[in-house]
């Protein structure tokens, strides 16, 4: 079963993202690194494959 936005959204937060607001049902993350990410959904919604692939590269990213 998919993950919710709002589960994507609590891992970023976790991995030191901040939220800096977006437009609509779009968030703008970015870590102090200067990686950014651009999560779209209702926070019930579930999450896309290619959405959760991508907040995963990005934590990953942010631990190097």
């Amino acid at each position: 079963m998919a993950r919710k936005i709002r589960q994507l959204i609590k891992d970023l937060e976790k991995a030191g993202f901040i939220n800096r607001g977006g437009k609509g049902s779009h968030r703008n993350f970015i870590h102090p690194k200067g990686i950014g990410i651009t999560v779209s959904g209702k926070l019930g919604n579930d999450a896309k494959h290619y959405q959760e692939k991508e907040v995963e590269m990005k934590i990953k990213r942010s631990k190097k």
